[in-house]
């Protein structure tokens, strides 16, 4: 029986392995995510932040998310990551997005809730998949820093948004951080098993650039069934867009420059998708 993506990231849970979810500005470095995952037979997410999203529209962002759901063979699922606003879930939910993140992390627990279940209850009727966060993401490129122990996620605060909102998964801040990191990061992998026992959906782990492989593997251990990338592939590709424009132009076709930007991304890919172990998990498989 082939599973529901709701059903595939609890598949991914029992199965100790993660769907890597990749973000992606333009269709260049989609493109780069849609060739690993075919090379790697495996199912992934493609995913655009609110910055992208408010750049090329909604509307564009969710017909390059379906041409590579299509060319993949149901593979590359289309995402919305770390939307803090109502209406702009509402509108990646209507324009085909197969699941969103409303990130009130930074709200109290109670507004985090409202939001959540608001957004939960809307996209649910419409087919889409909801995720959430408690905790706080660290790093300056989408959240700001935090010190000490309050960007944690609390346990008890994780058991009432999930029941609370119904929720299909959950991030959660256990020292990760968006961005390179400035030192090897030590993530609370107790906090995450704690978090891991006291609810029953699947966990996110945001901020992948740069956490080590063991402590990757760690995370997928305890409950985490998605793990994000960004930064790691926008480094790849602006790296080698740089090398592709110090090379001597022989005319004027863009095409050309980009095939280097294509394959950095790939490989980028490629690496994340078997560290998370999931190769040889597309859809066909099931």
């Amino acid at each position: 029986m082939i599973p529901t993506e709701n059903e595939l990231m609890r598949d991914a849970q029992k199965g100790g392995y993660a769907i890597p979810a990749f973000n992606f500005s333009d269709i260049w470095e989609l493109l780069g995510i849609l060739e690993a995952a075919k090379e790697e037979n495996a199912r992934v997410y493609a995913a655009t932040n609110m910055k992208v999203v408010k750049s090329l529209g909604a509307g564009f962002c969710a017909a390059l998310g379906r041409q590579a759901y299509e060319q993949s063979g149901k593979n590359v699922l289309l995402h919305l990551d770390h939307a803090d606003e109502v209406e702009w879930c509402k509108t990646c939910v209507d324009v085909g997005y197969h699941s969103v993140m409303v990130d009130a992390s930074a709200c109290s627990l109670e507004e985090n809730i409202a939001k959540s279940l608001k957004i939960a209850e809307y996209a649910h009727k419409r087919g889409c998949l909801v995720e959430a966060e408690l905790g706080r993401i660290m790093g300056n490129t989408m959240e700001g820093k935090f010190s000490g122990g309050d960007f944690l996620a609390d346990v008890e605060e994780c058991v009432r948004l999930v029941k609370g909102t119904g929720v299909d998964s959950l991030a959660v801040g256990i020292g990760n951080a968006h961005g390179f990191y400035a030192a090897p990061p030590k993530l609370n992998i107790q906090r995450l098993k704690e978090i891991h026992a006291a609810v029953d959906i699947p966990l996110v782990l945001h901020g992948g650039t740069g956490i080590p492989d063991d402590q990757v593997v760690a995370c997928i251990e305890n409950g985490v069934a998605k793990i994000n990338v960004g930064t790691q592939l926008h480094s790849a590709y602006l790296g080698a867009l740089d090398n592709e424009l110090k090379k001597t132009w022989n005319g004027y076709n863009i095409m050309e420059r980009f095939d280097g930007v294509r394959s950095a991304v790939k490989t980028v890919c490629v690496r994340w998708i078997r560290l998370c172990g999931a190769n040889g998990r597309a859809l066909g498989n099931y």
